[in-house]
């Protein structure tokens, strides 16, 4: 008789209580990937004044050096978590590099192709993060070039690392060829204070 005055049912389930967790939570999730968005296209209204990309020569002669690997977005020179978004640049995809004597191809299956005139090149480095991605060092291409009246580091990383260096090396040389490069701009400081 003890025995069976010990045994208790089990607490029921209160669905109600739980479905109003669950609801809120998603309902949060959901607020905080709307602000993610519309801070997103912010960014982007604010960078309208970025001239359009340019497009690769219908002829750009033969490769000097190709790279497959991700494309890990652009920023501001030197400012590394001042991310562009505008024209596309915001788009972290696959990627293939063509450097030629006309310039580097960027084609990206999935998002804007565009093309870096010869001309526009400011320097290559390696490095460890660009626009929040943070590798080990040396685990990034940097490649800094000129679109309109503004400075971008554009941030590579290949599917066999040991490739940026020859990069680094080939897009040097092009960048002391360009007639219109200043030495100031060839030593550009990257500041990664945040990435520590």
């Amino acid at each position: 008789m003890s025995l069976a005055a010990e045994q208790r049912s089990q607490d029921v389930t209160d669905w109600a209580a739980r479905i109003g967790w669950v609801v809120g939570l998603l309902l949060v999730i959901a607020l905080v990937y709307w602000l993610m968005r519309e801070g997103w296209k912010w960014r982007g209204t604010l960078q309208g004044d970025l001239p359009e990309l340019p497009e690769a020569p219908a002829a750009p002669g033969p490769a000097r050096l190709t790279l497959t690997g991700r494309y890990h977005g652009s920023t501001t020179a030197g400012q590394w978590l001042d991310r562009i978004v505008a024209r596309g640049l915001g788009t972290r995809s696959r990627v293939e590099l063509t450097l030629t004597e006309e310039g580097v191809s960027v084609v990206r299956p999935g998002a804007q192709d565009f093309f870096i005139p010869a001309g526009s090149l400011r320097g290559a480095r390696l490095d460890k993060g660009i626009a929040g991605k943070v590798l080990a060092e040396g685990g990034l291409l940097i490649v800094t070039w000129q679109l309109g009246d503004r400075q971008i580091d554009s941030g590579f990383r290949s599917d066999r690392a040991a490739e940026h260096a020859a990069w680094v090396e080939a897009l040097g040389a092009t960048h002391r060829d360009a007639p219109d490069v200043t030495d100031d701009v060839k030593h550009t400081e990257h500041n990664q204070e945040g990435a520590r």
